[in-house]
């Protein structure tokens, strides 16, 4: 069963008026009968005090003269009275004197009036089925007896059935009536909500905006269609200006991927021209050089030789850059191919290579097992590679040296680390660690061109990370990255 709550604004509007209308007459009647019941309770306490004193006042001469055949002939006078069911007349010590039972609920008497009565001041109080007033007879100002009287109930109970009878009959008409005008009235009010549901509905569903709901009215409710109706040329226009957005962006998205592709090409065609423009004249210079440096170096003084080992040295350091820049370059550009890399292996791979290199250093290098990671293996291995070059060469200076990888947490997330215990740095210049060309030390303390950590910054950023790092001059570095 739908509760009220889930009930139709049409059904909701019918059973308001329904149950107001309902409560409204359930609350006039129940005050009419009380207010009805209550009176005629009162009435009925005034009717037997009367009857009382009548009895009381006409009793007094059978009372001291001790004569209780004429006190029941006084009592048989109530036999015209057909809601008193019992009286009687008792004494000044409490005995029954005289009594009355209507004869067709003489059982009922026999079995109320009792047989002795404690003296007592007037008064009345309701039974299940009668009521029973009692009034003392007084003569000369003494209290010589008592007057009790009992009256039935049973006509309250036929007038208040009646009461309820006709609440009833009334109560229906009134519902059947309330439900008539309801449903006059219903239509007038939920006809325009429910074409405006219906009309919102379609809207969801269809994703027309173009749709408007019919305002019959100039009331709260035709307001409410109207604005409804304005907010719906409102998002019309907006997907309208939205829509020629968007088909103006895809057309510039087309122009600039045709501009970044004809970039893409000049950009090959550029690296093409470095590569082999380029790379014949420092080759040529270094091998003239070194031609020189070899055969004529006899005829050349200290100062001589000196000069062309420099310019051997710029050259090579010219084919490096250009080397350097190229990797950039492809790094940048290079399709990225995901899968499973096992990084602790990779790295102690890494590790392996450069201590073949340099088999006289003495490093402690760490590698926490297990270590995994979803990416490019070319340009992951690139960018490991790098990190531990880094740490490498900054620990160059030192007789024993210490490098870890490992993962740890920040922020709730998973962060990969190279930690070393170099040079390390100052971290007022940490920004430029990962800008091309930018170098925090000199050529004369460390080599290199600048391009490295550039080059994990952007492996990095292609994969969806971020890089960082944390240091102290001369207490080493830590570069973290995540995936």
């Amino acid at each position: 069963m739908l509760s009220f709550h889930n009930l139709s604004i049409k059904h909701k509007l019918t059973w308001l008026g329904v149950l107001t209308s309902a409560s409204a007459l359930i609350l006039a009647c129940a005050a009419f009968v009380a207010y009805d019941v209550k009176n005629f309770y009162d009435d009925m306490v005034r009717s037997a005090a009367t009857q009382a004193k009548i009895i009381g006042y006409n009793s007094a001469a059978t009372i001291l003269f001790i004569d209780p055949r004429s006190a029941s002939e006084t009592l048989a006078a109530l036999s015209t009275e057909p809601d008193i069911i019992a009286a009687g007349i008792y004494t000044r010590d409490g005995k029954l004197f005289a009594s009355y039972a209507a004869t067709r609920s003489s059982s009922t008497a026999a079995t109320s009036l009792p047989k002795a009565l404690t003296l007592r001041a007037d008064g009345h109080r309701f039974e299940k089925r009668y009521l029973e007033l009692w009034q003392q007879i007084i003569f000369e100002r003494k209290v010589i007896g008592t007057v009790v009287i009992q009256t039935s109930l049973d006509a309250m109970r036929v007038r208040l059935l009646q009461y309820i009878a006709i609440a009833l009959l009334v109560l229906l008409i009134s519902t059947l009536g309330s439900i008539a005008v309801s449903l006059w009235f219903q239509r007038r009010i939920s006809r325009p909500i429910l074409d405006l549901a219906a009309t919102a509905k379609s809207v969801t569903d269809d994703k027309d905006f173009s749709v408007r709901a019919r305002a019959e009215s100039r009331d709260e409710i035709g307001q409410l269609v109207e604005t409804f109706n304005e907010m719906l040329a409102r998002i019309q226009e907006q997907n309208q200006e939205l829509q020629q957005s968007r088909d103006e962006l895809e057309q510039r998205v087309i122009e600039r991927t045709a501009q970044l592709e004809n970039a893409n090409k000049e950009l090959e065609s550029f690296s093409y021209s470095v590569s082999h423009d380029l790379r014949a004249p420092l080759r040529s210079i270094d091998g003239f050089s070194q031609a020189i440096l070899e055969d004529y170096s006899d005829k050349l003084d200290a100062e001589g030789q000196a000069d062309l080992r420099r310019v051997r040295a710029a050259t090579q350091r010219m084919g490096q850059l250009i080397d350097d820049m190229l990797d950039l370059s492809r790094v940048t550009r290079a399709k990225i191919t995901r899968e499973q890399i096992d990084l602790s292996a990779l790295m102690r791979a890494l590790g392996a290579e450069l201590q073949k290199v340099e088999p006289e250093r003495k490093i402690d290098f760490t590698v926490a097992p297990g270590l995994t990671a979803d990416g490019d293996p070319r340009l992951l291995r690139i960018a490991l590679e790098n990190l531990l070059r880094n740490a490498w060469k900054f620990t160059g200076k030192h007789p024993t040296a210490k490098i870890e990888f490992g993962i740890t947490q920040n922020n709730g997330n998973s962060a990969y680390f190279v930690r070393d215990d170099g040079a390390g740095f100052d971290m007022a210049y940490a920004n430029k660690l990962f800008g091309a060309f930018q170098r925090l030390h000199a050529m004369t303390e460390f080599n290199g061109t600048g391009v490295g950590l550039a080059t994990v910054q952007r492996i990095i950023s292609r994969h969806g990370g971020r890089v960082w790092a944390e240091g102290e001059v001369e207490k080493g570095a830590i570069f973290y990255f995540t995936l």
